[in-house]
């Protein structure tokens, strides 16, 4: 009995998940195996991804509106790592480093920083610009998920190794949002990128490893 009511439950989710949130989410799923793999073809798959999340974050029975903002950086950055890592024709890709005390000291000012100004603007800025339509419910959990994903983001680009622990921060506290907002494969999705991510972190660790070795044998 209750496995029938489990596969029903799982089948209306289904259905009622639209066309462009599966899209979405193949594109996601494609842009972090790129980026686990080191290849360049995470942007072009990024770009369609977060075209479309940027949307769906902001219909009115979602309302989550510091992650339509992520998206749409996203996208931008996204456009900007493609042409930053195809310069050389994509035949000599940016070397992996590590976030030295200077970049931390960065790292965590940004994400704070972003966080106050995302929060003050869901809470304060939106809702006197638009006469109270647009408000978040959860507008503390979407200033976080979003400032720790943008300065993850900017690591990425940068080729830094701990862009992976930044987006997993993101990763961990939007599952449970997601969830709540009704969206659960796009949470599955999130929780699957956060395990990827970990798998990631350990691969760049090991491309800077090789990079290292290999400059000091010369």
């Amino acid at each position: 009995m209750y496995t029938s009511e489990a596969i029903n439950l799982f089948t209306d989710q289904v259905v009622a998940t639209p066309l462009l949130e599966w899209i979405a989410i193949a594109a996601a799923i494609a842009e972090v195996l790129y980026a686990r793999a080191n290849k360049v073809w995470l942007y072009p798959a990024g770009i369609i991804s977060t075209a479309i999340y940027t949307w769906l974050f902001c219909r009115p029975t979602i309302r989550l509106y510091a992650d339509a903002l992520l998206n749409t950086y996203y996208f931008a950055m996204s456009i900007y790592g493609w042409a930053l890592w195809s310069k050389n024709n994509g035949t000599t890709p940016l070397p992996v480093t590590k976030a030295d005390r200077k970049d931390w000291v960065m790292i965590v000012t940004f994400v704070a920083a972003g966080w106050l100004c995302l929060y003050l603007l869901l809470t304060r800025v939106f809702p006197a610009i638009f006469n109270g339509y647009i408000i978040s419910d959860v507008a503390g959990f979407d200033a976080l998920i979003s400032s720790a994903a943008w300065v993850g983001m900017w690591l990425l680009v940068r080729r830094k190794i701990e862009n992976w622990l930044l987006l997993n921060v993101s990763n961990i506290i939007a599952v449970p949002i997601l969830l709540y907002k009704e969206m659960p494969f796009t949470a599955a999705l999130t929780l699957f990128l956060f395990i990827v991510a970990i798998f990631g972190y350990l691969e760049w660790k090991k491309i800077y490893r090789l990079q290292s070795s290999t400059v000091s044998s010369l």
